[in-house]
């Protein structure tokens, strides 16, 4: 449920923050409207930030107001955006009768970051040392209006994390790979991936990902700095033929594949493009972890999403990943595909667990900028209902699904990160087995360690203890780009690593 205004004003306050609350609520501008007017005003005054509504309907005008103290012990900036937001959003459901959404006013990609930031602060930590659990989900509820199964989840999440987190010190980085190549591409991907061009364009940028890769080796030996985990992703790495699957695999390990190393990744995500030749490299160059992504299990919605695999190919490959080695798979599913339903979803993770993978991430539908369903979207000839995507309730229903079931077959949430435009407004939420998580994951959510980025659309982030920053370093998404301007790209990761210093 949702509202129409024919005019909307903002004053005061960052109109991103107020964006994020209208998006959320679903208050949209449209003419057939259901009120005139919305305008909003955000006072802030000291640590005092008062927000007021002024609403018209047929001539009638209604005043609304809210006022909140901001937080002493927080950063004043970030806690005026806040309650801005909580402002708001509490005048919008309470005033209008809106429906809350399960997250309430937590609209950033990685929540379990503050909840980690306060455990460092000391809240919610005993004098003996013991996490009050309890204590941090009623803030969460408090300070963003989110549902407290979320609140609990979060916390969850976040406190499992520390020990990884934790391990790590200032020379400890992780290493991720971007092979920015796919067979097909999905309806949803917003991922700056390309169709596997012909062999020509492959050879040239396996040569300039050679330069990047020795480039980085290079930094790292010249830092003094260790590799804990090594990601290859994309993209689908294994779409490479399989000469240039092995040779780059060859190169990665070569690089960068010390004693120190505790993890190294590989996804396959599309299971028709995993050989015999490619497992067997993988095995050659210690691979531990492989990701074989279905997405779902249903071929109508395989075939409409443009994935060119089948469901037996999916049981084919961890079949033969199985008989090969004794790494650890991952696999993804998404809930809120178009066309299915809380059966469908159902009937997927029944015959995924039957494979027996080690990590299980839930995914949601999110409609990204850029992908070919958001793209006919803004074409006034489609309509949302036109891609048949289940309400948000379902989504709800699918996700709690999910976690009931992965959490009887013994599975534990350990990473979740959200994204805009989610169906549902839920989370994306990895479940493993215990002593299976996937310390990149965590690192790479926890942003706390160095990661090095090469390849294509790869970034590099250096958490600056100094600033209490991130620096960062990106290579162009575009193929061509990313050829042509190496130089420039290495040059800039070698500035941002230097510029830290590692002390």
């Amino acid at each position: 449920m949702g509202i129409t205004v024919k005019n909307l004003s903002v004053t005061g306050g960052d109109s991103k923050v107020v964006a994020d609350v209208l998006r959320s609520l679903n208050v949209t501008v449209s003419d057939a409207a259901d009120f005139d007017a919305l305008e909003i005003f955000n006072d802030i005054i000291g640590t005092r930030i008062t927000t007021r509504l002024k609403v018209t309907v047929a001539g009638e005008e209604i005043f609304l107001r809210k006022s909140s103290l901001a937080r002493p012990d927080e950063r004043l900036g970030a806690e005026v955006n806040r309650l801005v937001k909580k402002n708001l959003y509490t005048l919008l459901v309470e005033g209008f009768g809106l429906d809350a959404v399960p997250y309430g006013i937590l609209h950033g990609v990685r929540p379990t970051k503050i909840i980690q930031r306060w455990i460092d602060g000391g809240f919610g930590v005993t004098s003996q040392g013991v996490i009050d659990r309890d204590k941090i989900a009623r803030r969460v509820c408090s300070d963003f209006t989110t549902d407290r199964d979320k609140a609990d989840l979060l916390t969850e999440v976040a406190v499992r994390q520390l020990p990884i987190i934790r391990a790590s010190d200032a020379h400890t980085v992780s290493v991720y790979v971007g092979i920015p190549f796919c067979r097909t591409r999905c309806l949803y991907c917003s991922f700056p991936s390309f169709v596997l061009p012909a062999e020509a364009k492959v050879a040239e940028f396996m040569q300039t990902l050679t330069r990047d890769i020795t480039a980085a080796a290079d930094a790292i030996n010249r830092f003094g700095l260790k590799v804990q985990t090594i990601y290859v992703g994309g993209g689908t790495p294994s779409a490479l033929p399989e000469k240039f699957f092995a040779e780059m695999l060859r190169i990665v390990h070569d690089s960068f594949n010390g004693s120190e190393v505790d993890e190294f990744t590989v996804e396959c995500g599309r299971p028709d493009t995993i050989t015999a030749e490619k497992i067997s490299a993988m095995k050659s160059f210690d691979v531990t972890r492989v990701s074989v992504n279905p997405q779902t299990m249903n071929q109508r919605t395989l075939d409409l999403i443009g994935r060119q695999h089948s469901v037996e190919d999916v049981a084919r490959a961890f079949d033969e990943l199985r008989a090969a080695g004794d790494w650890l798979i991952n696999t993804d599913l998404i809930v809120g595909l178009p066309g299915e339903r809380l059966d469908d979803f159902r009937e997927t993770l029944d015959k995924v667990l039957t494979l027996n993978p080690d990590d299980v991430t839930i995914h949601s539908l999110a409609i990204k900028r850029g992908s070919k369903l958001q793209m006919r979207l803004a074409d006034d000839l489609n309509r949302l209902e036109d891609f048949n995507l289940p309400e948000d309730a379902e989504v709800r229903r699918m996700s709690e699904h999910a976690s009931k079931i992965l959490r009887g077959k013994n599975f534990l949430p350990y990473y979740l990160y959200r994204q805009g435009y989610m169906r549902g407004q839920i989370e994306n939420v990895g479940w493993c087995r215990r002593g299976a998580a996937g310390i990149y994951n965590v690192q790479i959510m926890g942003e706390r360690q160095t990661i090095i980025g090469v390849g294509a659309a790869a970034s590099t982030k250096v958490p600056d203890p100094a600033s209490k920053k991130i620096l960062t370093a990106f290579n162009a998404k575009d193929l061509p780009t990313y050829l042509r301007d190496i130089d420039k790209y290495i040059a800039r990761r070698e500035k941002i690593l230097a510029q830290n210093n590692f002390q």
